[in-house]
């Protein structure tokens, strides 16, 4: 493999637009409720984000290496490695995966500083939160991802959600406002879900390693309870744009995305084995680009309608 591709699957840049469709609905909903738009820095919001995100994915594999959690899930039976496995394979050495990923963090700060210089300092307060976030999500002494009491769930929903579309919005704008609130928790829940039905596919190995996420501390039965209540919420959520006008009302359009994951769950038993959850995995990831993707075009003929 040459240099880009390995850096790509080290970074899991593929999962990328889970970041980048809220940084998008953020700065398209500036330009719908007040007409601002900035093109460059939009390109700027979007490389920031882009390599908080990617910072995100490697600083996790590297405290779960650290942390014994990936060769807990490499070495156990039932269980699905969701880590890039450049580590457990030893494919880089441990310093070249941590300058990889410090360069990363490197470049989301100094985006957010200079994004903080044209619009204002609550674009560097987003940004930084995003960021010791992403960090303390597995890494001590805090470690939400490991304490199994909702904060790795809230946790995400603030950085793949409410940080990236109220920071979008307010880059464009220099101002807040409650409406770039609603539009993050449509896009927010279902990338929190993403995150939440990973831990399905390697759950026993993860409390091996002692990493309590709510599927651990709840089991199974009890957590695909929780799954499907964080689906309807971000049904729910969408719904709530549209009523609060952040929204256009064919924006519902994107509630038909949420069907084929709906009927996934209708295939699943209270206890399965870990290969059972990979359509789960999948139909999250899939409804969750396609949410966003139906939003982010509503928003766009919104502001043409209202151009013409």
């Amino acid at each position: 493999m040459n240099a880009w591709t390995q850096f790509k699957q080290a970074s899991r840049m593929k999962v990328i637009p889970v970041m980048l469709i809220p940084v998008i609905l953020g700065a398209l909903g500036a330009y719908v409720w007040t007409g601002e738009f900035h093109p460059l820095l939009f390109i700027l919001t979007l490389i920031g984000a882009g390599s908080a995100h990617l910072f995100s994915n490697m600083v996790n594999d590297l405290w779960d290496f650290k942390n014994g959690t990936d060769d807990e899930a490499k070495n156990s039976v039932d269980a699905i490695s969701t880590n890039s496995g450049f580590l457990t394979n030893g494919k880089w050495s441990l310093r070249k995966f941590e300058m990889m990923t410090w360069i990363l963090f490197g470049i989301a700060a100094l985006s957010g500083i200079i994004l903080s210089l044209f619009s204002g300092w609550w674009a560097f307060v987003f940004g930084g939160l995003g960021g010791l976030i992403a960090y303390f999500y597995v890494a001590p002494p805090i470690r939400f991802g490991y304490r199994g009491k909702g904060y790795s769930e809230i946790a995400i929903l603030l950085s793949f959600g409410v940080l990236p579309v109220m920071g979008a919005y307010y880059v464009q704008t220099s101002h807040l406002d409650i409406r770039a609130l609603l539009l993050s928790l449509p896009i927010g829940l279902l990338t929190t879900l993403i995150l939440f039905n990973h831990h399905f596919l390697h759950w026993q190995a993860d409390r091996q390693a002692g990493k309590n996420t709510l599927v651990v501390v709840w089991g199974e039965k009890r957590a695909l309870r929780f799954s499907r209540i964080l689906l309807i919420l971000a049904c729910i959520s969408l719904i709530a744009c549209v009523i609060a006008g952040a929204l256009p009302l064919y924006s519902l359009l994107a509630l038909l995305t949420v069907i084929p994951l709906y009927l996934v769950y209708g295939r699943l038993q209270d206890s399965n084995r870990s290969e059972a959850y990979l359509p789960l995995m999948g139909a999250s990831t899939m409804t969750t680009f396609r949410c966003g993707g139906v939003l982010i075009i509503s928003l766009m003929v919104q502001g043409i309608i209202q151009t013409m």
